[in-house]
């Protein structure tokens, strides 16, 4: 059997795409059929379903072929590791065509200064990160998901519920007892049957008063409420 290129390739986030990546290891002689890709993981974590599926396709005599040294992995132990593993297979390893010699001291030097190239990359991703979150958090711009529903349609929300106009019954559905209005500001986007609307509605009012309920003001919200309050009048 002749020895066959196997491509890995590597998206950190979901909203990466790896077209580049797949367009360059075609170019480096990879058939499409035989790229493995991993979406939405670090390379700084060893476990990763594409980069396993990669190693185990690749056979004594073959090639695994990367980009990057970075996409591959982002630490040096993995980085040793993973090329330690190919090399007591028998497996070599190309990096953008350049193929990594284990017997040789100077691509041994080569591949361990790319490697500790990737790393400190990462962590300056890591620290950058932890900066800005903790500029944002000092800012207040750090406090968590927004609520879906303005106050206005929290307060009509809550003037239902205590009205009998909403009731929860038991395993968490919401049933409707007498009219259902319809929340202030609110637009259809689709225009789903009748019953549809009703059940996505009721389900809506149900969990958004229990989100109303649950939920503690921000401490600026206090602050507001209390620029809003009107002075006693002079006696």
């Amino acid at each position: 059997m002749s020895a066959l290129l196997v491509g890995y390739a590597r998206c950190a986030t979901d909203a990466q795409d790896p077209t580049a990546q797949r367009d360059a290891l075609g170019q480096l002689g990879v058939r499409p059929e035989r790229v493995y890709v991993d979406h939405g993981l670090t390379g700084t974590n060893r476990e990763r379903p594409g980069l396993r599926e990669a190693l185990a396709a690749c056979r004594a005599g073959d090639t695994l072929v990367v980009t990057k040294l970075d996409r591959l992995a982002r630490s040096l132990p993995d980085a040793r590791s993973i090329a330690g593993e190919l090399t007591a297979r028998s497996v070599r390893l190309s990096l953008d065509g350049s193929v990594y010699d284990p017997t040789d001291a100077v691509g041994r030097l080569m591949f361990n200064v790319l490697a500790m190239v990737a790393e400190f990359e990462a962590d300056l991703i890591r620290l950058r990160t932890r900066e800005g979150m903790k500029v944002a958090k000092a800012k207040g711009h750090l406090r968590g998901k927004r609520p879906k529903l303005s106050r206005r349609q929290e307060a009509h929300l809550i003037s239902l519920v205590r009205s009998g106009g909403v009731q929860q019954r038991g395993g968490g559905r919401a049933v409707r007892r007498g009219p259902l209005h319809r929340l202030p500001g609110h637009r259809a986007r689709t225009r789903p049957s009748p019953g549809q609307r009703q059940r996505a509605r009721l389900g809506q009012l149900s969990r958004a008063v229990t989100r109303s309920a649950s939920r503690k003001p921000h401490p600026a919200e206090y602050a507001g409420r209390a620029l809003r309050t009107p002075a006693p009048a002079a006696p």
